[in-house]
């Protein structure tokens, strides 16, 4: 087996699959590595309102979720779980109860078209879309419904985010940024 390496990523010729990531690719704390389609997607991890929106988002969502005996991983993306990870590097899809992203802008069709479509084809239950567009967060959640998800909630900052499956959660999407001072006042960063 050659060492973990991200030159890996320029010498290998056959399509990309999960299994050949983990094998080739070494765990890094910095950009998102993912497989889509046979293709090794890279992905920067975001600005500092986007990654405190989903450290703040998975906190909460975690603590609703174990409510109704399922796991949050969001080291990924946003992956509810029917049954715990137990330190494992990789789960079957199956075991995904609901799959969610929250929208890069740099990646917006991968994040709102392709990725949804995959869930899908999987036969993932519910997809959890979180939108920051202009820094106003959204949240909307679809169901899959005949092969397509279909939508069931949502809601923009200054109104009240409600779900009822695969567990109950509340939230004001604006709550999820976090901030204490407004944009334009000393002291608050983007």
């Amino acid at each position: 087996m050659p060492r973990k390496s991200f030159d890996a990523l320029g010498w290998r010729v056959d399509r990309w699959t999960a299994r050949a990531a983990l094998d080739l690719l070494p765990e890094n704390n910095g950009p998102r590595v993912e497989v889509m389609r046979g293709c090794v997607v890279v992905t920067p991890s975001g600005c500092l309102y986007r990654r405190t929106l989903q450290r703040e988002l998975g906190y909460l969502l975690k603590q609703a979720a174990r409510r109704a005996a399922l796991w949050l991983y969001h080291e990924v993306n946003i992956v509810f779980l029917d049954a715990p990870g137990g330190g494992r590097t990789t789960m079957e899809i199956n075991h995904a109860v609901l799959l969610g992203e929250i929208v890069s802008p740099g990646n917006r069709r991968k994040d709102t078209i392709d990725r949804p479509r995959e869930y899908a084809a999987a036969g993932v239950p519910f997809f959890l879309r979180v939108d920051l567009r202009n820094r106003v967060p959204t949240i909307a959640l679809y169901e899959l419904t005949e092969g397509e998800y279909r939508p069931v909630a949502a809601a923009a900052a200054g109104t009240r985010f409600v779900m009822r499956e695969p567990f109950e959660f509340s939230i004001d999407p604006a709550d999820l940024l976090g901030e204490e001072a407004a944009p334009d006042q000393p002291g608050a960063e983007g």
